[in-house]
């Protein structure tokens, strides 16, 4: 039933036998819908034309056109409703049609059951809702694209006349400023859709960064540096193979030569990429740097010491926590040990005062549906291909859990990838 925080969806229910009509109409409208009805199929798609509507339910056997035919004409000019079909005789032939033009959300046999009508109506608003929603999603992504594409565009002309006028300069940079947070949100999902484990790190490495730059142990500048590095210090990963990233998160130590090769070059590819969202080249050379050791044994460049610029040393410390396939207590442990050779000692020591005083970010990991055990916690939600959900985040999973998305999984298989939270101790 339709509440009072969301609107009464429109449904449209096509029928050229009254008493079924009157009888669908006064069960959906018991429960708040807001119901356009029709004898007519040349009616009905008048009113496609006229209006929008969430759900469309028709009859198969009409005199005017088919069920099948009608949906398939409303599908052009309503494509995100969803098209339901109510018929007394569902045949294989029916339902080859049905998947091979891809018209249909359900089908529903007379004479119908009124809680399995009303399941049914309910599902295909929420798929509406969703289908809805993603174009959006979609139409914002785009919009930030064309605003980022734009203020690159602005940025360059001003660019082009730097040498001539300090004043140009100074106004070039602040179209920069402008631009920034959306520049960094963009790249935050780019990561994120590349690889959803990726965008959790990133996610978790900027908030532990912003709390570490709130100590009062950094410049203006540093701070800066420092957590433009941390939404941006996964940017290069985009740039290698999606299957390579997968087994650098999940399995790192199968890793061959040449991959391992191919992974570390992902902080030169970062600090390519970071040049176009950030004037700063200390930004550049943060990302460059954060994988390097304090003893001088990392990479690329193997510095050491005080040559690693301030900002990485205590970027590569709360990367290598978020990073870690260890429980968290295990990986703060494995932290200090590696406190003078990994890492700056006076770094170590402010994430250890930090994480005394927040609660750090939640560590993921990915699992393959076998994997699944009881006691583990979703760190996303599991949908179904329609866009239906059918396991939300943050659910505890049980043996019952489990069990239930085998057996949707053995029906209708689940593509996405599966997250769930690291287990403390």
């Amino acid at each position: 039933m339709a509440t009072a925080e969301e609107p009464n969806h429109r449904i449209l229910i096509l029928d050229d036998d009254e008493i079924v009509l009157l009888a669908i109409k006064e069960t959906l409208a018991a429960e708040g819908y807001d119901l356009a009805t029709f004898s007519s199929a040349n009616e009905a798609l008048r009113a496609l034309d006229q209006e929008k509507f969430s759900v469309i339910l028709s009859d198969q056997r009409m005199p005017e056109m088919s069920g099948l035919d009608f949906l398939s004409a409303s599908k052009k000019t309503q494509p995100n409703a969803s098209r339901i079909l109510i018929t007394g005789v569902l045949t294989l032939n029916t339902v080859v049609d049905a998947v091979n033009k891809g018209e249909i959300f359900r089908f529903l046999a007379k004479p119908w059951i009124r809680e399995e009508l009303l399941a049914t109506v309910r599902n295909g608003v929420q798929r509406f809702q969703l289908l809805e929603q993603n174009d959006r999603l979609r139409r914002d992504t785009m919009e930030l694209n064309r605003q980022l594409s734009e203020a690159n565009r602005r940025l360059e002309e001003q660019l082009a006349e730097l040498t001539a006028s300090k004043k140009d300069l100074d106004r070039a940079h602040e179209a920069l400023r402008t631009n920034f947070n959306h520049s960094l949100e963009l790249c935050y999902r780019l990561i994120e859709t590349f690889h959803p484990v990726l965008g959790r790190q990133t996610k978790a490495v900027a908030s532990i960064c912003t709390r570490l730059a709130e100590e009062g142990q950094f410049s203006e500048q540093e701070k800066h540096v420092l957590t433009t590095s941390a939404w941006l210090n996964n940017i290069g990963m985009i740039g290698l193979p999606r299957n390579l990233v997968s087994k650098s998160l999940s399995r790192p130590d199968d890793l061959t030569e040449a991959e391992v090769e191919l992974i570390r070059h992902h902080p030169i590819y970062g600090q390519t990429l970071a040049s176009f969202v950030d004037d700063l080249r200390d930004v550049g050379e943060t990302i460059r740097a954060h994988h390097e050791r304090y003893d001088g044994r990392g990479y690329p460049d193997r510095l050491g010491g005080d040559d690693i610029p301030l900002p990485a040393r205590h970027l590569a410390v709360a990367v290598a926590f978020v990073e870690s396939n260890l429980p968290r207590d295990r990986a703060m442990e494995a932290i200090l040990r590696e406190s003078g050779r990994a890492f700056d000692p006076e770094a170590v020591r402010l994430f250890l005062k930090v994480s005394n005083a927040m609660n750090l970010p939640r560590k993921v990991r990915e699992v393959t549906l076998a994997e699944l055990a009881p006691g583990q916690t979703l760190a996303s939600g599991i949908y179904s291909p329609s866009g239906l959900l059918l396991i939300p985040e943050d659910r505890e999973l049980t043996d019952a859990t489990i069990r239930k998305i085998k057996e949707h999984n053995a029906v209708t298989p689940i593509t996405h990838r599966l997250l769930v939270y690291m287990q403390d101790g």
